[in-house]
């Protein structure tokens, strides 16, 4: 596996444990169905949660939450409406990213919250 797949799977661990940690109930990660793939779906309070982790060794060619374009964005709406109505589920939605720089010296974690919409 490509060294940066290998980084983006540790990223996506450190994610399910900071979700976890902040009271977040997992329902399930790296979901895949047809074209669509969503790193985290979790529940927050009464919110579902679509969350896409972006990992990065170094923020020197920007951080990692500006690799979410508005074409991965519309991506992730898509996706998430099919899920929603695949699973019949009738909750708020938010979508939300972490950003994650990590290397052998240090590990940061950006959560954004409600980072768009679907408006």
């Amino acid at each position: 596996m490509a060294q940066h797949n290998d980084l983006g799977k540790q990223g996506e661990k450190k994610a399910l444990v900071f979700l976890k940690e902040q009271g977040y109930k997992i329902i399930t990660s790296n979901w895949k169905e047809h074209k669509f793939e969503i790193d985290i779906i979790a529940i927050d309070n009464n919110e579902i949660v679509f969350v896409e982790v972006k990992t990065r060794a170094t923020d020197f060619f920007g951080s990692p939450e500006e690799a979410v374009t508005i074409a991965k964005q519309q991506h992730l709406i898509e996706g998430a409406n099919y899920y929603l109505e695949q699973n019949e589920i009738d909750l708020n939605a938010r979508f939300d990213v972490i950003a994650i720089v990590m290397n052998t010296t240090h590990t940061k974690i950006n959560h954004i919250k409600d980072a768009f919409s679907a408006f």
